[in-house]
């Protein structure tokens, strides 16, 4: 599809729109001259791949020089502001801003475009029809992976090292116990049910988040 699009073709995903706490996040991929061959083996849909394979080919992705990644987030501050959807729009659109130059389409996974400054071509499942938004969708769920683990340091008892801010046995039940932090989403239900005030403590920007491809 990057193909017969012609031209600057970014491929755009975001991950995280589910999890109770932490960020969304996305990303922006652009190959310049094509996807390398020995590429395409690895890119599929993130959430096809195990962790490994999804640290090869992000490995991989960023070592072959073919590639130009740009990365946006919203934080919980904002998700909780303009909801978790207008969130993940934000966040596409700031990551399509950090590629080195506009590209002359983006392909974005799913129905909704966010408003670049581009044509916008969505793809209904596109993670797993279209190279540069497999690619996408890899580097965004390393990078908030990555993220969430290091959150985990701070605030230990949640399991976000495994399960990375996702609605698990065990997160719910730290929850209860331990009640939310500022990167829990106050919006979402199993967090809004405990009827706890988080009082008017600032959720950090998400650009301070650990995001360095």
């Amino acid at each position: 599809m990057e193909k017969q699009a012609g031209g600057r073709v970014a491929g755009v995903d975001e991950v995280g729109r589910g999890p109770l706490a932490g960020p969304v996040l996305a990303a922006a991929v652009v190959f310049r001259d094509g996807v390398p061959r020995k590429l395409r083996p690895l890119l599929d849909d993130s959430k096809k791949l195990d962790p490994q394979q999804r640290l090869d080919a992000f490995i991989a992705l960023r070592n072959s020089g073919a590639a130009e990644i740009g990365v946006g987030a919203a934080s919980v501050t904002e998700i909780a502001r303009i909801n978790i959807l207008q969130a993940s729009l934000l966040a596409m659109c700031r990551a399509v801003a950090r590629l080195p130059a506009r590209p002359d389409l983006a392909l974005v996974d799913g129905d909704r475009p966010p408003a670049l400054p581009c044509p916008v071509r969505c793809v209904v499942g596109g993670d797993a029809l279209c190279f540069s938004i497999s690619a996408a969708s890899i580097v965004a769920k390393v990078l908030r992976d990555r993220a969430m683990i290091r959150l985990a340091l701070r605030f230990p008892g949640y399991g976000w090292e495994t399960n990375v801010g996702y609605a698990t046995a065990c997160h719910r039940e730290a929850l209860q116990r331990l009640g939310p932090t500022i990167h829990h989403r106050p919006t979402f239900a199993s967090v809004r049910q405990l009827s706890l005030d988080l009082g008017d403590a600032a959720e950090p920007s998400a650009d301070v988040l650990p995001l360095a491809v």
